[in-house]
């Protein structure tokens, strides 16, 4: 085969070498730039945080064996991390308690059991503290996993006479201001309880009352901790 001007045309191994690795590096930037993009719109990425999740392996350098026909580039997917990973992640980084409940305030919605516990967080300490309101998740989840209590998270909540919010005779539960300050909160603190990410009262602590009243079991009980206006016991 002869150029115009009479001269060989010779593609070398070398030469197809070059033009694959140019079209590959072309095409993972391409990617990085979609990610990236993607990213951005995210509104939970949106603002700078550190990075969080598993890192992709390294690219293959592609040869002439290893690239049949036109070369495609495929990017490593990198799985989300949990929010127990990645909670735990962000702590060891420095993050407070509020910022982890401000972080996780949204996302995806939460299923019926863990919206009994949000709704009991708003109503039983949404003027406590990010802790206190974690420690009265806590007891709901430990009452469930006790034997002792009703078995989900809905029927602990539900009990008759447990809870003052909750109507004894219907297990109908008040309503929430969903666009409040304190209904995300609730949900931040809420997702950080269900994936256990956040250390908080001991898994035998089961119940608490506020230091206004001094019920007769609370005598029968060891005292935990106070986290502010609530009082929290073991058996």
């Amino acid at each position: 085969m002869s150029g115009a001007k009479g001269r060989p045309v010779t593609v070398g191994r070398q030469s197809k070498e070059t033009e694959l690795k140019k079209f590959a590096l072309g095409r993972g930037l391409s990617v990085a730039a979609g990610l990236f993009l993607v990213a951005a719109s995210n509104p939970a990425t949106a603002a700078p945080q550190p990075a969080v999740g598993t890192v992709a392996a390294p690219a293959r350098t592609l040869t002439a064996a290893t690239v049949t026909g036109v070369a495609q580039a495929r990017p490593a997917v990198v799985a989300a991390p949990s929010i127990a990973t990645e909670a735990a992640w962000l702590q060891r980084n420095g993050w407070p308690l509020y910022a982890l409940v401000d972080r996780y305030s949204a996302g995806a919605p939460l299923g019926e059991e863990a919206n009994c516990i949000a709704v009991a967080v708003y109503h039983e300490a949404r003027g406590e503290s990010l802790e206190g309101q974690l420690a009265v998740a806590r007891v709901i989840m430990n009452r469930a996993a006790s034997g002792r209590y009703p078995g989900s998270w809905c029927a602990v909540v539900k009990q008759p006479w447990q809870f003052s919010f909750v109507n004894p005779r219907s297990g109908r539960m008040p309503g929430v201001d969903e666009g409040s300050v304190s209904w995300r909160r609730a949900l931040g603190v809420t997702r950080l309880a269900i994936n256990n990410a956040v250390t908080s009262v001991p898994t035998d602590c089961l119940w608490y009352h506020a230091n206004y009243v001094a019920p007769s079991w609370g005598r029968r009980l060891q005292r935990v901790s106070q986290i502010g206006a609530h009082i929290f016991y073991r058996s």
